[in-house]
């Protein structure tokens, strides 16, 4: 982990789907549909200045786990972040597909 991380529980409303999600201080995205906010600059430091919705662009298998990579709609930016045992798994096996036929 960074350095500078700040271990923070918040729950939150998603704004891609609504759903509510309680916060574990890793949570960093919507288990039900994956999406995310450009919200740290390090991890749970919440000093971005973007504030842009993160989609889920890709999904790759990494160390017996899953990792998705997001890139923010409105800036660009990417990053990547370990899939939780909570998150959809169907689309995290659609991200993967997706990524095949690329």
């Amino acid at each position: 982990m960074a350095e500078d991380f700040r271990r923070k529980r918040e729950d939150f409303v998603c704004k891609n789907c609504g759903a509510r999600v309680q916060g574990t201080g890793y949570t960093d995205h919507c288990p039900r549909c994956l999406w995310s906010r450009h919200v740290d600059v390090n991890p749970g430091d919440r000093k971005a200045i973007c504030k842009g919705m993160m989609e889920p662009v890709s999904v790759e298998s990494e160390k017996g786990g899953y990792v998705i990579t997001f890139r923010c709609v409105k800036c660009g930016y990417k990053k990547r972040n370990v899939a939780s045992p909570d998150d959809n798994f169907e689309l995290i096996l659609e991200l993967v597909e997706k990524g095949k036929r690329e």
